[in-house]
Protein backbone atom coordinates (compact mmCIF):
# COMPACT_ATOMS: atom_id res chain seq x y z
CA UNK A 1 0.00 0.00 0.00
CA UNK A 2 1.25 3.77 -0.90
CA UNK A 3 -1.41 5.85 -0.06
CA UNK A 4 -3.93 5.96 3.13
CA UNK A 5 -6.45 8.38 3.99
CA UNK A 6 -8.86 8.19 6.91
CA UNK A 7 -11.78 10.70 6.47
CA UNK A 8 -13.11 13.34 8.90
CA UNK A 9 -15.06 11.96 11.97
CA UNK A 10 -16.84 15.49 12.25
CA UNK A 11 -17.18 18.11 10.10
CA UNK A 12 -14.94 20.74 9.00
CA UNK A 13 -15.71 23.97 9.75
CA UNK A 14 -13.86 27.49 10.02
CA UNK A 15 -15.46 28.87 12.90
CA UNK A 16 -14.35 29.16 16.32
CA UNK A 17 -11.01 29.59 17.64
CA UNK A 18 -8.88 28.21 20.35
CA UNK A 19 -10.00 31.53 22.22
CA UNK A 20 -13.16 30.39 22.48
CA UNK A 21 -12.88 26.97 24.75
CA UNK A 22 -12.84 27.81 27.81
CA UNK A 23 -16.03 29.87 27.18
CA UNK A 24 -17.84 26.79 25.83
CA UNK A 25 -16.85 23.99 27.83
CA UNK A 26 -17.83 26.22 31.18
CA UNK A 27 -21.01 26.50 29.58
CA UNK A 28 -21.63 22.89 29.13
CA UNK A 29 -20.45 21.25 32.41
CA UNK A 30 -19.33 24.45 34.73
CA UNK A 31 -18.77 22.51 37.97
CA UNK A 32 -16.59 19.61 36.02
CA UNK A 33 -13.39 19.81 36.97
CA UNK A 34 -10.68 20.63 34.38
CA UNK A 35 -7.64 21.20 36.45
CA UNK A 36 -5.88 19.51 39.54
CA UNK A 37 -2.88 21.85 40.36
CA UNK A 38 -0.50 20.44 42.87
CA UNK A 39 0.07 22.94 45.57
CA UNK A 40 1.95 22.26 48.89
CA UNK A 41 -1.10 21.54 50.30
CA UNK A 42 -1.94 18.81 48.12
CA UNK A 43 -3.76 19.25 44.61
CA UNK A 44 -6.55 21.78 44.41
CA UNK A 45 -9.53 21.30 41.81
CA UNK A 46 -10.25 24.04 38.79
CA UNK A 47 -13.97 23.86 37.40
CA UNK A 48 -14.60 24.50 34.34
CA UNK A 49 -15.79 27.64 35.33
CA UNK A 50 -13.01 29.06 37.23
CA UNK A 51 -10.45 28.21 34.39
CA UNK A 52 -12.44 29.96 32.25
CA UNK A 53 -12.79 33.06 34.32
CA UNK A 54 -9.28 33.33 35.17
CA UNK A 55 -8.73 32.75 31.14
CA UNK A 56 -10.72 35.84 31.04
CA UNK A 57 -9.15 37.89 33.65
CA UNK A 58 -5.72 37.28 32.28
CA UNK A 59 -6.62 38.32 28.79
CA UNK A 60 -8.14 41.30 29.63
CA UNK A 61 -4.77 42.14 31.47
CA UNK A 62 -2.81 41.36 28.21
CA UNK A 63 -5.03 43.63 26.28
CA UNK A 64 -4.81 46.51 28.98
CA UNK A 65 -0.98 46.00 28.52
CA UNK A 66 -1.17 46.95 25.24
CA UNK A 67 -1.33 43.24 23.23
CA UNK A 68 -3.56 43.89 20.23
CA UNK A 69 -4.86 40.95 18.08
CA UNK A 70 -1.84 39.01 16.00
CA UNK A 71 0.69 40.45 18.45
CA UNK A 72 3.60 37.66 19.45
CA UNK A 73 3.89 36.81 23.23
CA UNK A 74 6.24 34.10 24.12
CA UNK A 75 5.94 31.84 27.18
CA UNK A 76 9.40 30.17 29.16
CA UNK A 77 8.91 27.81 31.64
CA UNK A 78 8.80 24.41 32.84
CA UNK A 79 5.22 22.53 32.91
CA UNK A 80 2.77 23.75 34.78
CA UNK A 81 -0.78 25.30 35.53
CA UNK A 82 -0.01 28.88 34.93
CA UNK A 83 1.59 27.92 31.03
CA UNK A 84 -2.02 26.89 30.34
CA UNK A 85 -3.75 29.38 31.88
CA UNK A 86 -1.58 31.75 29.68
CA UNK A 87 -1.94 29.78 26.35
CA UNK A 88 -5.24 30.18 26.47
CA UNK A 89 -5.41 33.86 27.72
CA UNK A 90 -3.31 34.75 25.11
CA UNK A 91 -5.67 32.99 22.81
CA UNK A 92 -8.79 34.57 24.04
CA UNK A 93 -7.03 38.28 24.05
CA UNK A 94 -6.40 37.31 19.38
CA UNK A 95 -2.93 36.49 20.33
CA UNK A 96 -0.20 34.23 19.20
CA UNK A 97 1.46 32.21 22.34
CA UNK A 98 5.11 31.40 21.03
CA UNK A 99 6.52 28.98 23.26
CA UNK A 100 10.81 28.62 24.53
CA UNK A 101 12.40 25.81 25.83
CA UNK A 102 13.33 27.12 29.88
CA UNK A 103 16.39 25.38 28.89
CA UNK A 104 17.24 27.59 26.00
CA UNK A 105 20.68 29.31 26.06
CA UNK A 106 20.59 32.89 25.11
CA UNK A 107 21.44 32.72 22.11
CA UNK A 108 18.11 30.63 20.85
CA UNK A 109 16.00 32.80 22.97
CA UNK A 110 17.56 35.85 21.03
CA UNK A 111 16.22 34.10 17.87
CA UNK A 112 13.07 33.11 18.78
CA UNK A 113 11.99 36.28 20.48
CA UNK A 114 13.62 38.27 17.27
CA UNK A 115 12.42 36.25 14.20
CA UNK A 116 8.84 35.92 15.89
CA UNK A 117 8.82 39.41 16.29
CA UNK A 118 7.76 38.90 19.92
CA UNK A 119 6.38 42.27 21.83
CA UNK A 120 6.62 40.74 25.20
CA UNK A 121 7.56 37.27 27.27
CA UNK A 122 6.21 35.26 30.15
CA UNK A 123 9.11 33.62 31.98
CA UNK A 124 8.58 31.46 35.32
CA UNK A 125 11.15 32.15 37.42
CA UNK A 126 14.17 34.69 37.96
CA UNK A 127 16.77 32.34 35.91
CA UNK A 128 14.63 32.24 33.15
CA UNK A 129 14.39 36.69 33.45
CA UNK A 130 18.20 36.51 33.46
CA UNK A 131 18.31 34.87 29.64
CA UNK A 132 16.28 36.86 28.31
CA UNK A 133 18.00 40.19 30.01
CA UNK A 134 20.82 39.10 28.07
CA UNK A 135 20.08 39.76 25.00
CA UNK A 136 17.36 42.09 25.14
CA UNK A 137 19.09 45.39 24.61
CA UNK A 138 19.59 43.43 20.81
CA UNK A 139 15.13 43.00 20.74
CA UNK A 140 14.05 46.72 20.02
CA UNK A 141 10.55 45.08 19.71
CA UNK A 142 9.97 43.22 23.24
CA UNK A 143 8.07 45.95 25.50
CA UNK A 144 7.10 43.39 27.57
CA UNK A 145 9.02 40.66 30.02
CA UNK A 146 6.46 38.95 32.78
CA UNK A 147 7.59 36.80 35.57
CA UNK A 148 5.49 34.26 37.10
CA UNK A 149 7.25 33.65 40.20
CA UNK A 150 6.97 37.79 41.05
CA UNK A 151 3.36 37.49 40.66
CA UNK A 152 2.84 39.58 37.80
CA UNK A 153 -0.05 36.97 36.16
CA UNK A 154 -2.12 37.95 39.21
CA UNK A 155 -1.09 42.08 38.57
CA UNK A 156 -1.99 41.38 34.98
CA UNK A 157 -5.31 40.16 35.98
CA UNK A 158 -5.64 42.67 38.23
CA UNK A 159 -4.96 45.08 35.79
CA UNK A 160 -7.34 43.82 33.28
CA UNK A 161 -10.28 44.39 35.54
CA UNK A 162 -11.47 47.10 33.37
CA UNK A 163 -11.07 46.38 30.54
CA UNK A 164 -15.03 45.51 28.64
CA UNK A 165 -16.07 42.07 27.43
CA UNK A 166 -17.02 43.74 24.65
CA UNK A 167 -13.35 44.87 24.35
CA UNK A 168 -11.89 41.00 24.78
CA UNK A 169 -14.22 39.41 22.35
CA UNK A 170 -13.63 42.17 19.76
CA UNK A 171 -9.81 40.98 19.86
CA UNK A 172 -10.60 37.70 18.68
CA UNK A 173 -14.17 38.30 16.67
CA UNK A 174 -12.22 38.33 12.90
CA UNK A 175 -10.28 35.63 13.65
CA UNK A 176 -10.90 31.78 12.96
CA UNK A 177 -9.87 28.75 11.93
CA UNK A 178 -7.61 29.31 9.45
CA UNK A 179 -5.40 32.32 12.01
CA UNK A 180 -2.22 32.07 13.06
CA UNK A 181 -2.19 30.24 17.30
CA UNK A 182 1.63 29.69 17.77
CA UNK A 183 4.97 29.35 16.05
CA UNK A 184 6.95 26.02 17.17
CA UNK A 185 10.53 26.34 16.77
CA UNK A 186 12.32 23.75 15.52
CA UNK A 187 15.89 22.22 14.91
CA UNK A 188 16.95 22.88 11.58
CA UNK A 189 20.26 21.28 9.25
CA UNK A 190 21.51 24.59 8.43
CA UNK A 191 21.89 25.64 12.78
CA UNK A 192 18.67 28.24 13.38
CA UNK A 193 15.87 26.80 14.28
CA UNK A 194 12.85 27.41 11.66
CA UNK A 195 9.26 28.74 12.88
CA UNK A 196 6.52 26.44 12.09
CA UNK A 197 3.43 28.33 11.68
CA UNK A 198 0.00 26.52 13.18
CA UNK A 199 -3.52 27.90 12.79
CA UNK A 200 -6.19 27.35 15.18
CA UNK A 201 -7.35 25.03 12.53
CA UNK A 202 -4.36 23.03 12.98
CA UNK A 203 -5.14 21.90 17.04
CA UNK A 204 -8.52 22.37 17.00
CA UNK A 205 -9.95 20.37 14.29
CA UNK A 206 -7.27 17.75 14.70
CA UNK A 207 -8.08 17.81 18.54
CA UNK A 208 -12.09 17.08 17.99
CA UNK A 209 -11.45 14.54 15.41
CA UNK A 210 -8.51 12.80 17.34
CA UNK A 211 -11.10 13.02 20.30
CA UNK A 212 -13.76 10.70 18.21
CA UNK A 213 -10.53 8.25 17.41
CA UNK A 214 -9.39 7.64 20.38
CA UNK A 215 -12.91 7.99 22.18
CA UNK A 216 -11.94 4.84 24.71
CA UNK A 217 -9.05 7.08 25.96
CA UNK A 218 -10.13 10.82 26.27
CA UNK A 219 -14.22 10.29 27.09
CA UNK A 220 -13.93 7.56 29.30
CA UNK A 221 -15.57 8.88 32.72
CA UNK A 222 -13.37 10.33 34.74
CA UNK A 223 -10.49 10.04 32.25
CA UNK A 224 -7.85 12.45 33.60
CA UNK A 225 -4.15 12.92 32.69
CA UNK A 226 -0.68 14.43 33.99
CA UNK A 227 0.91 16.41 31.42
CA UNK A 228 5.15 16.10 32.38
CA UNK A 229 6.54 16.86 29.23
CA UNK A 230 7.75 20.03 28.18
CA UNK A 231 4.77 22.40 26.95
CA UNK A 232 7.40 24.10 24.54
CA UNK A 233 7.23 20.84 22.48
CA UNK A 234 3.91 20.03 20.27
CA UNK A 235 3.06 16.59 21.44
CA UNK A 236 2.28 18.37 25.06
CA UNK A 237 0.94 21.11 23.40
CA UNK A 238 -1.43 19.26 21.25
CA UNK A 239 -1.96 16.67 23.92
CA UNK A 240 -3.35 20.18 26.22
CA UNK A 241 -5.61 21.28 23.78
CA UNK A 242 -7.35 17.99 23.29
CA UNK A 243 -7.73 17.35 27.32
CA UNK A 244 -9.73 21.13 27.10
CA UNK A 245 -11.57 20.20 24.21
CA UNK A 246 -12.67 16.49 25.25
CA UNK A 247 -13.67 17.56 29.08
CA UNK A 248 -10.13 15.73 30.15
CA UNK A 249 -8.96 16.57 34.05
CA UNK A 250 -5.19 18.00 33.44
CA UNK A 251 -2.54 18.06 35.78
CA UNK A 252 0.77 19.36 35.73
CA UNK A 253 4.39 18.35 36.97
CA UNK A 254 7.71 19.68 36.21
CA UNK A 255 10.18 17.61 38.42
CA UNK A 256 10.78 14.09 37.05
CA UNK A 257 12.27 13.99 41.01
CA UNK A 258 8.74 13.69 41.95
CA UNK A 259 6.87 12.32 38.88
CA UNK A 260 5.99 8.83 40.54
CA UNK A 261 4.75 10.45 43.50
CA UNK A 262 2.75 12.89 41.39
CA UNK A 263 1.04 9.78 40.06
CA UNK A 264 0.75 8.34 42.71
CA UNK A 265 -1.72 11.47 43.85
CA UNK A 266 -3.10 12.52 40.85
CA UNK A 267 -4.12 8.99 39.48
CA UNK A 268 -4.32 9.47 35.77
CA UNK A 269 -6.11 7.16 33.05
CA UNK A 270 -3.85 7.88 30.63
CA UNK A 271 -0.18 9.65 30.18
CA UNK A 272 2.09 10.49 27.34
CA UNK A 273 5.44 9.95 27.51
CA UNK A 274 8.09 9.81 25.15
CA UNK A 275 9.88 5.99 25.12
CA UNK A 276 13.16 7.05 27.57
CA UNK A 277 10.44 7.44 30.38
CA UNK A 278 9.01 4.09 29.21
CA UNK A 279 12.72 2.78 29.69
CA UNK A 280 13.15 4.19 32.97
CA UNK A 281 10.12 2.75 34.25
CA UNK A 282 10.98 -1.08 33.02
CA UNK A 283 14.62 -0.34 34.14
CA UNK A 284 13.85 0.68 37.75
CA UNK A 285 11.41 -1.91 38.45
CA UNK A 286 14.28 -4.54 37.06
CA UNK A 287 16.99 -2.87 39.52
CA UNK A 288 14.81 -2.65 42.25
CA UNK A 289 13.91 -6.26 42.07
CA UNK A 290 17.25 -7.50 41.65
CA UNK A 291 18.62 -5.88 44.68
CA UNK A 292 15.60 -6.95 46.62
CA UNK A 293 16.46 -10.81 45.24
CA UNK A 294 13.70 -11.38 43.10
CA UNK A 295 15.49 -10.03 39.99
CA UNK A 296 14.05 -14.31 38.68
CA UNK A 297 10.77 -13.69 39.52
CA UNK A 298 10.77 -9.97 37.24
CA UNK A 299 12.90 -11.94 34.82
CA UNK A 300 9.99 -14.41 34.52
CA UNK A 301 6.91 -11.97 34.87
CA UNK A 302 8.14 -9.63 31.88
CA UNK A 303 8.59 -12.75 29.75
CA UNK A 304 4.91 -13.46 30.10
CA UNK A 305 4.12 -10.29 29.88
CA UNK A 306 5.42 -9.82 26.27
CA UNK A 307 4.85 -13.09 25.22
CA UNK A 308 0.78 -12.80 26.65
CA UNK A 309 0.93 -10.07 24.36
CA UNK A 310 2.47 -11.17 21.50
CA UNK A 311 -0.33 -14.42 22.04
CA UNK A 312 -3.20 -11.66 21.86
CA UNK A 313 -2.32 -10.56 18.30
CA UNK A 314 -2.50 -14.81 16.93
CA UNK A 315 -5.50 -14.46 18.82
CA UNK A 316 -5.10 -17.36 21.19
CA UNK A 317 -3.03 -17.46 24.46
CA UNK A 318 -2.49 -21.00 25.92
CA UNK A 319 -3.88 -22.11 29.11
CA UNK A 320 -0.32 -22.46 30.96
CA UNK A 321 0.49 -18.91 30.00
CA UNK A 322 -2.86 -17.79 30.95
CA UNK A 323 -1.99 -19.10 34.49
CA UNK A 324 1.37 -17.51 34.29
CA UNK A 325 0.17 -14.40 33.78
CA UNK A 326 -2.90 -14.49 36.25
CA UNK A 327 -0.10 -14.71 38.89
CA UNK A 328 2.25 -12.62 38.05
CA UNK A 329 -0.04 -9.99 37.74
CA UNK A 330 -0.73 -10.57 41.59
CA UNK A 331 2.54 -10.29 42.25
CA UNK A 332 4.13 -7.97 39.62
CA UNK A 333 2.20 -6.24 37.06
CA UNK A 334 -0.54 -4.65 40.03
CA UNK A 335 2.41 -3.34 41.69
CA UNK A 336 3.89 -1.72 38.50
CA UNK A 337 0.47 -0.28 38.03
CA UNK A 338 0.08 1.16 40.91
CA UNK A 339 3.34 3.11 40.82
CA UNK A 340 1.69 4.89 37.72
CA UNK A 341 -0.89 5.87 40.24
CA UNK A 342 -3.06 2.58 40.01
CA UNK A 343 -5.46 3.76 37.15
CA UNK A 344 -3.39 3.64 33.99
CA UNK A 345 -4.54 2.17 31.40
CA UNK A 346 -3.06 3.67 28.18
CA UNK A 347 -0.20 5.79 27.53
CA UNK A 348 0.46 7.69 24.11
CA UNK A 349 3.69 7.38 23.17
CA UNK A 350 5.89 9.46 19.98
CA UNK A 351 8.62 11.65 19.39
CA UNK A 352 11.41 8.75 18.76
CA UNK A 353 10.46 4.80 18.40
CA UNK A 354 9.14 2.67 21.35
CA UNK A 355 10.00 -0.86 19.83
CA UNK A 356 8.30 -3.98 20.33
CA UNK A 357 9.84 -5.13 22.92
CA UNK A 358 8.17 -2.17 25.33
CA UNK A 359 4.75 -2.20 23.32
CA UNK A 360 4.04 -5.97 24.38
CA UNK A 361 5.66 -5.84 27.75
CA UNK A 362 3.20 -2.53 28.91
CA UNK A 363 0.45 -4.36 27.41
CA UNK A 364 1.66 -7.13 28.99
CA UNK A 365 0.98 -5.69 32.33
CA UNK A 366 -1.97 -3.80 31.67
CA UNK A 367 -1.05 -0.55 29.70
CA UNK A 368 -1.88 0.28 26.52
CA UNK A 369 0.70 2.02 24.84
CA UNK A 370 -1.05 3.61 22.15
CA UNK A 371 2.49 4.60 19.60
CA UNK A 372 1.80 7.43 17.34
CA UNK A 373 3.96 9.33 14.53
CA UNK A 374 4.38 13.22 13.78
CA UNK A 375 6.40 16.15 13.37
CA UNK A 376 6.43 19.97 14.77
CA UNK A 377 4.96 20.65 10.97
CA UNK A 378 2.23 18.17 11.83
CA UNK A 379 0.47 19.71 14.89
CA UNK A 380 2.53 16.96 16.34
CA UNK A 381 0.35 13.22 16.16
CA UNK A 382 -0.56 12.22 11.89
CA UNK A 383 -0.76 8.69 12.74
CA UNK A 384 -2.07 6.65 16.01
CA UNK A 385 -2.58 3.13 16.82
CA UNK A 386 -6.33 2.33 17.75
CA UNK A 387 -7.40 1.18 21.19
CA UNK A 388 -9.47 -1.67 19.87
CA UNK A 389 -7.28 -2.67 16.94
CA UNK A 390 -3.25 -1.97 17.51
CA UNK A 391 -0.79 -2.95 15.58
CA UNK A 392 2.48 -3.05 18.14
CA UNK A 393 5.63 -2.27 16.26
CA UNK A 394 3.66 0.24 14.09
CA UNK A 395 2.63 3.68 14.43
CA UNK A 396 -1.25 3.16 13.73
CA UNK A 397 -3.51 4.73 10.90
CA UNK A 398 -3.52 8.54 9.63
CA UNK A 399 -5.68 10.25 12.10
CA UNK A 400 -9.00 11.42 10.31
CA UNK A 401 -8.41 14.31 8.30
CA UNK A 402 -5.12 12.99 7.66
CA UNK A 403 -3.68 11.20 4.57
CA UNK A 404 -0.21 9.38 4.74
CA UNK A 405 1.82 8.55 1.08
CA UNK A 406 4.55 6.68 0.39
CA UNK A 407 7.16 8.52 -2.68
CA UNK A 408 8.78 6.12 -4.29
CA UNK A 409 12.02 6.75 -2.35
CA UNK A 410 9.97 5.62 0.77
CA UNK A 411 9.91 9.32 1.85
CA UNK A 412 6.73 9.61 4.36
CA UNK A 413 4.50 12.23 2.98
CA UNK A 414 1.34 13.95 4.95
CA UNK A 415 -1.24 15.48 3.93
CA UNK A 416 -4.82 17.23 5.46
CA UNK A 417 -5.90 19.17 8.24
CA UNK A 418 -3.14 18.97 11.11
CA UNK A 419 -0.43 20.51 8.24
CA UNK A 420 1.34 23.69 9.25
CA UNK A 421 0.46 26.60 6.82
CA UNK A 422 4.36 28.25 6.48
CA UNK A 423 8.04 28.39 7.95
CA UNK A 424 8.07 31.69 9.01
CA UNK A 425 9.71 34.28 7.23
CA UNK A 426 11.01 31.41 5.03
CA UNK A 427 9.01 30.97 1.59
CA UNK A 428 12.03 28.90 0.26
CA UNK A 429 11.60 26.12 3.15
CA UNK A 430 7.85 25.81 3.10
CA UNK A 431 8.42 25.58 -1.07
CA UNK A 432 10.50 23.03 -0.67
CA UNK A 433 8.83 21.09 2.18
CA UNK A 434 5.62 21.08 1.11
CA UNK A 435 5.28 20.21 -2.58
CA UNK A 436 1.57 20.01 -3.90
CA UNK A 437 -0.10 19.84 -1.17
CA UNK A 438 2.25 17.40 0.34
CA UNK A 439 4.66 17.75 3.36
CA UNK A 440 7.56 15.90 2.46
CA UNK A 441 8.84 14.63 6.24
CA UNK A 442 12.08 13.42 5.32
CA UNK A 443 11.28 10.08 7.29
CA UNK A 444 11.65 6.62 5.36
CA UNK A 445 8.15 4.33 6.31
CA UNK A 446 6.00 2.08 4.76
CA UNK A 447 2.66 0.63 5.13
CA UNK A 448 0.70 -2.19 5.57
CA UNK A 449 -1.65 -4.20 4.64
CA UNK A 450 -4.02 -2.23 6.87
CA UNK A 451 -3.04 1.04 6.20
CA UNK A 452 -0.91 1.17 9.38
CA UNK A 453 2.55 3.18 9.40
CA UNK A 454 5.53 1.44 9.86
CA UNK A 455 8.92 3.78 10.55
CA UNK A 456 11.74 2.12 8.61
CA UNK A 457 14.53 4.79 8.30
CA UNK A 458 15.16 8.85 8.65
CA UNK A 459 15.85 10.85 5.39
CA UNK A 460 16.98 13.73 7.28
CA UNK A 461 19.60 14.39 9.42
CA UNK A 462 17.67 15.37 12.59
CA UNK A 463 18.74 13.72 15.52
CA UNK A 464 15.65 12.41 18.00
CA UNK A 465 17.05 11.47 21.41
CA UNK A 466 15.37 8.46 23.31
CA UNK A 467 13.29 11.49 25.46
CA UNK A 468 11.59 12.58 22.37
CA UNK A 469 14.40 15.98 22.02
CA UNK A 470 14.90 16.88 18.53
CA UNK A 471 18.59 17.83 17.73
CA UNK A 472 19.91 19.68 14.74
CA UNK A 473 23.62 18.44 14.76
CA UNK A 474 24.92 20.97 12.36
CA UNK A 475 25.06 23.56 15.42
CA UNK A 476 27.32 21.30 17.23
CA UNK A 477 29.54 20.03 14.53
CA UNK A 478 30.01 23.37 13.30
CA UNK A 479 31.04 24.84 16.66
CA UNK A 480 33.24 21.65 17.50
CA UNK A 481 35.16 22.31 14.02
CA UNK A 482 36.39 25.51 14.63
CA UNK A 483 39.02 24.01 17.25
CA UNK A 484 42.33 24.41 16.02
CA UNK A 485 43.14 20.60 16.42
CA UNK A 486 39.69 19.12 15.45
CA UNK A 487 39.27 18.26 11.77
CA UNK A 488 35.77 16.46 11.79
CA UNK A 489 33.33 15.32 13.97
CA UNK A 490 29.77 13.58 13.38
CA UNK A 491 27.25 14.07 16.59
CA UNK A 492 25.24 10.69 17.41
CA UNK A 493 22.69 10.09 19.42
CA UNK A 494 19.25 9.23 17.41
CA UNK A 495 17.45 7.09 19.95
CA UNK A 496 20.03 7.19 22.60
CA UNK A 497 19.22 8.55 26.31
CA UNK A 498 21.81 11.54 25.30
CA UNK A 499 23.96 12.92 23.00
CA UNK A 500 27.40 12.20 22.03
CA UNK A 501 30.21 12.55 19.33
CA UNK A 502 33.07 11.08 17.32
CA UNK A 503 35.82 13.75 16.97
CA UNK A 504 38.91 13.32 14.35
CA UNK A 505 42.09 15.23 14.57
CA UNK A 506 43.98 17.43 12.15
CA UNK A 507 46.41 16.54 11.03
CA UNK A 508 48.04 19.93 9.46
CA UNK A 509 47.41 21.55 12.40
CA UNK A 510 48.00 19.35 15.58
CA UNK A 511 52.11 19.77 15.20
CA UNK A 512 51.94 23.48 15.80
CA UNK A 513 49.19 23.25 18.00
CA UNK A 514 51.33 20.83 19.69
CA UNK A 515 54.36 23.04 20.20
CA UNK A 516 52.83 25.61 21.34
CA UNK A 517 51.12 24.03 23.99
CA UNK A 518 54.76 22.28 25.17
CA UNK A 519 53.25 18.44 23.39
CA UNK A 520 56.19 18.28 21.06
CA UNK A 521 57.11 14.71 22.41
CA UNK A 522 53.34 14.03 21.33
CA UNK A 523 53.00 12.44 18.22
CA UNK A 524 49.78 12.44 16.14
CA UNK A 525 49.66 8.78 16.49
CA UNK A 526 49.53 9.09 20.44
CA UNK A 527 47.60 12.16 20.86
CA UNK A 528 44.31 10.75 20.87
CA UNK A 529 45.36 9.17 24.30
CA UNK A 530 46.98 12.29 26.52
CA UNK A 531 44.83 13.97 28.62
CA UNK A 532 46.17 17.23 27.44
CA UNK A 533 44.76 16.97 24.46
CA UNK A 534 41.30 15.99 25.87
CA UNK A 535 41.09 18.46 27.80
CA UNK A 536 41.06 20.59 24.34
CA UNK A 537 38.58 18.62 22.77
CA UNK A 538 36.79 18.74 25.58
CA UNK A 539 36.76 22.62 26.05
CA UNK A 540 35.81 22.63 22.34
CA UNK A 541 32.72 20.66 23.21
CA UNK A 542 32.27 22.78 26.08
CA UNK A 543 32.05 25.91 23.68
CA UNK A 544 29.94 24.02 21.14
CA UNK A 545 27.47 23.17 24.04
CA UNK A 546 26.93 26.95 24.78
CA UNK A 547 25.00 27.69 21.43
CA UNK A 548 22.09 24.80 22.29
CA UNK A 549 20.04 23.84 25.63
CA UNK A 550 21.39 21.08 28.39
CA UNK A 551 18.96 18.37 26.54
CA UNK A 552 20.85 18.62 23.49
CA UNK A 553 24.50 18.92 24.39
CA UNK A 554 27.34 16.42 23.98
CA UNK A 555 28.05 14.78 27.18
CA UNK A 556 30.26 11.78 25.90
CA UNK A 557 33.17 12.49 22.97
CA UNK A 558 35.55 9.94 21.97
CA UNK A 559 39.13 11.11 19.34
CA UNK A 560 39.45 8.48 16.58
CA UNK A 561 42.32 6.85 15.63
CA UNK A 562 42.58 8.27 11.95
CA UNK A 563 40.14 11.04 9.75
CA UNK A 564 37.15 11.02 7.65
CA UNK A 565 38.04 11.95 3.86
CA UNK A 566 36.74 11.39 0.60
CA UNK A 567 39.82 8.57 0.38
CA UNK A 568 38.96 6.86 3.09
CA UNK A 569 34.83 6.97 1.65
CA UNK A 570 32.95 9.25 4.84
CA UNK A 571 33.33 12.93 2.82
CA UNK A 572 31.70 13.34 -0.43
CA UNK A 573 33.88 15.35 -3.36
CA UNK A 574 32.30 18.26 -1.72
CA UNK A 575 33.80 17.27 1.39
CA UNK A 576 30.38 16.83 3.14
CA UNK A 577 29.54 14.28 5.83
CA UNK A 578 28.63 10.94 4.65
CA UNK A 579 26.34 9.52 7.70
CA UNK A 580 25.44 6.71 6.81
CA UNK A 581 28.49 4.93 6.24
CA UNK A 582 30.52 6.93 9.57
CA UNK A 583 27.91 5.18 11.42
CA UNK A 584 28.19 2.24 9.95
CA UNK A 585 32.21 2.23 9.89
CA UNK A 586 32.14 3.13 13.72
CA UNK A 587 29.11 1.48 14.83
CA UNK A 588 31.79 0.08 17.79
CA UNK A 589 32.71 3.24 18.51
CA UNK A 590 29.31 4.35 18.99
CA UNK A 591 28.25 1.42 20.87
CA UNK A 592 30.98 1.92 23.41
CA UNK A 593 30.17 5.99 24.34
CA UNK A 594 26.80 4.12 25.40
CA UNK A 595 28.17 1.30 27.30
CA UNK A 596 27.96 -1.42 24.45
Amino acid sequence: MHEMSTPLVLAETTEGTLGDLPARLAADDPARVAFSVRTEAGWTDVTSATFAAEVDALAKGFVAAGVATGDVVAIMSRTRYEWTLADFALWAAGAVPVPVYETSSPDQVEWILSDSGAVGVLVETEAHLGAVEKVRERLSGLDHVWVVDHGDIDTLSRDGADVADDELTAQRADLDRGSLATVIYTSGTTGRPKGVELTHGNFLTLAENAGEQIHQVVRADGASTLLFLPLAHVFARFIEVLAVTAGVRMGHSSDLKTLMDDFAAFRPTFILAVPRVFEKVYNSAEAKAEAGGKGRIFAGAAAAAVAWSEALDTGTVPFGLKVRHALFDRLVYARLREAMGGRVQYAVSGGAPLGTRLGHFFRGIGVNILEGYGLTETTAPATVNLPDAMRIGTVGPPLPGVDVRIGDDGEICIRGINVFRAYRGNQDATDEAVRDGWFHTGDVGELDDAGYLRITGRKKEILVTAGGKNVAPAVLEDRLRSHPIVSQCIVVGDGQPFIASLVTLDEEMYPAWAANHGLEDVPLSKARDDERVRAAVQEAVDDANTAVSKAESIRKFVILDGDFTEESGHLTPSLKLKRNVVMRDFSDEVDALYGG
